[in-house]
């Protein structure tokens, strides 16, 4: 089941494009521009800037969809393994794609900047919040991560928005991330956010509990569970991870400048 609002973008009277890949190629490209913006005004190598967000955008895309392969629907590809490179038709799962990325960014970090992983994770933090937001607009054209049924004044189709609840959570994060990051670590009130990371780790934080909350409204197939959805248990695992991050004695990192 999903609930349409504008899934096609007619170009001409035989040809329309979805709305969701329109949002996510206009995100993607917004998102290079900025980091790339980020990376000059911070003084970060453009080269590594760009190598990290090449993976992101791979890894991201493989990972969301190999989550949604396995952890939503794998009967039905296991019918018509052709099934799987149908990405057109839509299927694809956010945390698959963040958790691969991830990895991959760490091991690349790892190997050729092993002191400089933090600073870099702090370079692309307020770009990730803001390729997440506008990619649940492209969720709410589309009709799919919907929300269960209400009759509050603000529902569509009789159901909670829950994209634009998620797109609001991530615009007020985003908000907070530029205004800690403005603000020179030495200035920063608690010792624990003047770390190299603490805007990263801020947003795994302020992102996990959105999306735990976000959980709760959702009524689409939320896949196997475990008491909560194996989304809500990731968001926990996040908030603790980025909790117990902040918490450990701040280091001195050397700058990548």
């Amino acid at each position: 089941m999903e609930v349409f609002l504008y899934p096609l973008v007619p170009l001409s009277s035989s040809v329309s494009i979805p709305s969701y890949y329109l949002v996510i190629s206009l995100t993607v490209t917004l998102a290079l521009i900025w980091v790339v913006h980020r990376a000059k005004r911070f003084r970060f190598p453009i080269r590594t800037t760009l190598d990290l967000s090449l993976i992101i955008m791979v890894s991201g895309f493989l990972g969301a969809r190999i989550f949604h392969i396995l952890y939503e629907n794998f009967d039905y590809y296991r019918e018509d393994f052709v099934r799987v490179f149908y990405f057109w038709n839509g299927g694809f799962v956010f945390y698959g794609g963040a958790l691969l990325a991830a990895t991959l960014c760490t091991v690349y970090l790892l190997v050729y900047h092993s002191s400089e992983i933090e600073a870099y994770f702090d370079l692309f933090a307020p770009v990730l919040a803001f390729t997440y937001m506008l990619g649940r607009f492209g969720c709410f054209l589309a009709g799919c991560c919907y929300g269960a049924y209400c009759e509050v004044p603000w529902a569509i189709s009789n159901r909670h928005p829950t994209q634009l609840y998620a797109l609001l959570w991530e615009l007020g994060t985003l908000i907070v991330l530029l205004a800690l990051e403005k603000t020179k670590p030495w200035e920063r009130k608690s010792k624990y956010l003047r770390k190299p990371g603490s805007v990263f780790y801020s947003w795994i934080i302020l992102h996990g509990l959105g999306r735990f909350i976000m959980e709760g409204f959702r009524d689409d197939f939320r896949g196997p569970s475990l008491g909560l959805s194996i989304s809500s248990w990731i968001s926990l695992g996040l908030v603790a991870f980025g909790v117990w991050m902040l918490l450990q004695r701040p280091v001195t990192r050397r700058s990548p400048r």
